[in-house]
């Protein structure tokens, strides 16, 4: 298309503790958005109900993670409540060669591992609940997981969420639209940062001909 700019893709990554609305923030954006896509981590913990396969997660054994890892296939991997998870590398590279754009679901450590890796093309938001009450309400509202494991959650919660100034950007998920714009503005800024416009070069050299 005339006045498009080639550009490399580059790696959003969401992070925040368990019920802080990440989850609903990923799929959101992922409906208005077709130019990104998520990224399908790889995980030992077992298949939930209405989780496919290969789309939601690639469900292997701990064997095979395992196998993965000593390969290095993974960007990052991370070991969250007892399970396995890591995120293939060649999905990822093939995408942002592309121009495409990959959304990551990920922790704080996977995080890290990722900008250890990746780090010119990795831009990482952190989402934080209104309050600690509203993060327990929340918890308890998807009526997913039992009361031990709620309170694992909101124990874990509060070093979850003193990672966050590692993260390039916060946002309070108060109101899931208003956080939903507020993540949807740093992806255009991103976007059009002049160091991912590989092909900005040339368009230039057309411009001053």
């Amino acid at each position: 298309m005339s006045g498009e700019i080639k550009r490399r893709g580059l790696m959003l990554v969401l992070s925040s503790p368990s019920g802080a609305g990440k989850t609903t923030l990923s799929r959101k954006l992922l409906e208005s958005d077709p130019g990104i896509v998520m990224s399908v981590s790889a995980t030992t913990r077992a298949r939930r109900p209405n989780e496919v396969d290969g789309k939601d997660y690639h469900f292997v054994t701990p064997a095979k993670f395992e196998e993965m890892v000593k390969a290095d296939a993974f960007f990052e991997h991370a070991t969250v409540f007892e399970h396995r998870y890591g995120t293939p590398k060649k999905p990822v590279t093939q995408t942002l060669a592309a121009g495409g754009d990959v959304l990551f679901d990920i922790d704080w450590q996977g995080t890290q591992q990722l900008g250890e890796k990746a780090r010119d093309d990795v831009v990482s938001v952190f989402i934080l609940p209104p309050s600690h009450d509203e993060l327990e309400r929340r918890l308890r509202t998807r009526a997913q997981d039992t009361d031990e494991i709620v309170a694992k959650r909101m124990a874990k919660a509060g070093s979850e969420i003193s990672h966050w100034p590692e993260y390039d950007y916060v946002v309070v998920n108060r109101d899931v639209d208003r956080a939903l714009a507020q993540i949807k503005s740093i992806l255009d800024a991103e976007r059009a940062r002049r160091t991912r416009l590989i092909g900005v070069g040339d368009f230039v050299a057309g411009l001053t001909k």
